[in-house]
């Protein structure tokens, strides 16, 4: 039996893609594509590019023919509207038409909102990055499939400037913290179950170091770096831990657990969608 046919939606323009690349990170979809591949042996994982102009795009038709989609994140801000936003949302609505589940990880999460009806707003707060800390689960989140096997409180890499405003129709918020109200939330709209996450279960320590490289000036204007050797020291500490996952004294430096550290714990949620939300709808689809 064939494994399932998942589609991996890639939330950067090309441009910004060629920017990520060039400060040593990897494309988003290519990380995502492979972390899906691992959490589930036998995936068949496609990438599409909305973003991009004239990309070819799956219609209704196209996307009910796949087992799950997931939309990774993306530099871009959701209330700009320009042509390379609303084909991800228009993508995301067709796809809300269809009978296959949906995964949005931060941008993901913003998309899958503006889809169904919601807001997305700059966070007043500034940008999250590195590490969310104290992410709680709701009620609601603590029964939930996303969940299972993970913790009541817990954080997670992420990094994201912007955050829910207005929830949509359908919406149930399944994990918060002091930073964004909206950690986490299932969307049921039309006939399609969305799960989203405003962090991160897809990111290495590799992935955020990337990230921190490109937004170095913004943190430090932040005030999240003091300067040139703060950063550079971080990112020492970040591929280290890259390198070794378990190493104890840098865990304990940073204050990160195994729901950071181990690579099942980090990328629950996402195992969780393979698992209780893509295959068992796979199966009565009469797929698998």
């Amino acid at each position: 039996m064939t494994g399932p046919r998942l589609l991996v939606v890639e939330g950067n323009t090309s441009e910004g893609r060629a920017k990520h690349v060039a400060v040593g990170g990897r494309v988003a979809s290519d990380s995502y594509g492979d972390v899906l591949r691992r959490l589930c042996p036998g995936a068949r994982v496609d990438v599409c590019f909305p973003a991009d102009s004239g990309a070819a795009l799956p219609d209704r038709m196209g996307l009910e023919g796949y087992d799950g989609v997931a939309i990774t994140g993306s530099s871009l801000n959701i209330y700009d509207l320009g042509p390379s936003i609303m084909r991800q949302v228009d993508l995301v609505r067709a796809a809300f038409e269809t009978e296959t589940p949906v995964f949005g990880s931060c941008w993901g999460l913003q998309v899958g909102t503006v889809a169904a009806g919601g807001t997305v707003r700059r966070n007043p707060r500034g940008r999250e990055i590195g590490f969310a800390r104290g992410i709680v689960l709701t009620e609601a989140g603590e029964e939930h499939d996303l969940y299972w096997d993970k913790g009541p409180v817990f954080d997670a890499i992420t990094v994201h400037l912007d955050e829910v405003e207005e929830t949509a129709r359908g919406t149930t918020i399944l994990a918060t913290n002091a930073w964004s109200a909206v950690q986490a939330a299932e969307i049921k709209t039309r006939r399609c179950t969305f799960w989203g996450v405003q962090y991160h279960p897809e990111y290495s320590f590799a992935d955020i170091a990337a990230v921190m490289v490109r937004l170095k000036a913004p943190m430090v204007e932040q005030g999240l770096f003091k300067g040139d050797a703060d950063h550079s020291g971080f990112l020492a500490e970040l591929d280290a831990l890259e390198k070794n996952s378990g190493d104890g004294a840098l865990a304990w430096r940073h204050g990160l657990s195994s729901a950071v550290s181990d690579f099942g714990m980090r990328t629950r949620e996402l195992k969780n969608w393979v698992e209780r939300l893509v295959l068992p709808t796979r199966a009565k689809r009469g797929r698998g």
